[in-house]
């Protein structure tokens, strides 16, 4: 692998009512060890005291205020036309970065680079290392990922702030459609970005995703709510991929695609358990996602235990009944995080 020198980079921190988190988000950016980093925050009309926060650092950074909110999209639409970097990290303005974070991405980096991952810190409000995301045992998937894309529609990465774009990539597939992907925009990116170039992976930790009683990825103590969420997520990740990919030649039918996906057959068959009526998907049997799910959990690259956990939870909640299916189903398989890109 030959490094590109020199290279710059901007780090762009979308904000929506995060001022009592924003400063840790902005610093972290500020602080890094690397000599070419612009930041550029983008504030998505937030009704906190985020704005005041944000002009405080003058020309340090640049500032994108927006005067009508729009979601995750748009705060990521808004930021990458203001920026320059041939590098763009998206930083959640509840997470931040450690200082050699970029100096790591850049060491990491070559020509035929699209994206770069890490792993995170899962800390709490206080900054309490808690976990690691993913968990070491579930290794990245590296290089050309479009194989597996296309065939369950996933592929082993991280959330926003552990992800790096090459510019020219982003070019080809934003702006981010901003109705669809109001949240989860970085999934969109993940999903499309290995279609122009090689996926590297960083296996230590190069910054802190921060878990809290606001943000996202904790709505999911509601069950129903969530998976469907994420049910929903999912389909639209997969055709705004199919659309990519048809205009580069490739087929991909997203309702066949995610039926070798573990992950999503488990929101399926957690959504129809826990409320069948407003399940998005109408002809779905709990014994049919229970089998797809199983099959699909011993295609995974993770350790044979963890397959097979996941494998005897799809069996059982597809073939139990009543209380025993509905413990299954508040008992997942895997932690409540935030586990789609």
């Amino acid at each position: 692998m030959q490094p590109v020198p020199g290279i710059p980079v901007s780090i762009i921190i979308p904000n929506y009512n995060y001022a009592r988190f924003l400063k840790r988000s902005i610093d972290s950016a500020l602080e890094q060890d690397y000599p070419d980093v612009e930041v550029v925050v983008v504030d998505d009309a937030s009704q906190d005291n985020s704005t005041t926060i944000m002009n405080s650092y003058g020309d340090r950074i640049l500032a994108c205020p927006r005067a009508q909110n729009g979601g995750h999209a748009a705060a990521f639409n808004t930021g990458f036309a203001a920026s320059s970097g041939r590098i763009v990290l998206f930083l959640d303005a509840d997470d931040f970065l450690y200082p050699t974070a970029v100096s790591r991405i850049v060491d990491t980096w070559d020509a035929a680079t699209a994206q770069v991952q890490s792993r995170l810190h899962i800390v709490d409000e206080r900054q309490r290392i808690k976990d690691v995301f993913p968990p070491p045992e579930l290794p990245f998937d590296s290089g050309d990922v479009m194989p597996k894309l296309l065939h369950k529609g996933r592929y082993q990465t991280t959330v926003t702030s552990g992800l790096a774009f090459d510019r020219t990539t982003l070019e080809s597939i934003m702006p981010i459609p901003e109705p669809e992907f109001r949240q989860g925009a970085d999934g969109y990116l993940a999903t499309l970005a290995p279609m122009y170039g090689h996926v590297q992976s960083i296996d230590e930790c190069v910054g802190a995703y921060r878990i809290h009683g606001a943000n996202h990825s904790v709505f999911g103590e509601k069950l129903a709510e969530r998976a469907r969420w994420r049910i929903t997520h999912d389909f639209r990740r997969m055709q705004a991929l199919s659309d990519q990919a048809s205009g580069i030649g490739l087929t991909i039918v997203p309702s066949e695609a995610v039926r070798h996906d573990p992950l999503h057959l488990e929101e399926r068959l957690a959504s129809l358990c826990a409320d069948r009526r407003q399940h998005p998907v109408a002809n779905d049997s709990r014994l049919a996602l229970g089998v797809a799910g199983a099959v699909a959990s011993l295609e995974m690259t993770a350790s044979l235990r963890r397959r097979a956990v996941l494998a005897a939870w799809f069996l059982s909640v597809g073939c139990c009944r009543g209380k025993w299916r509905r413990q299954c189903c508040r008992g997942s398989s895997t932690p409540r995080r935030d586990r789609h890109f």
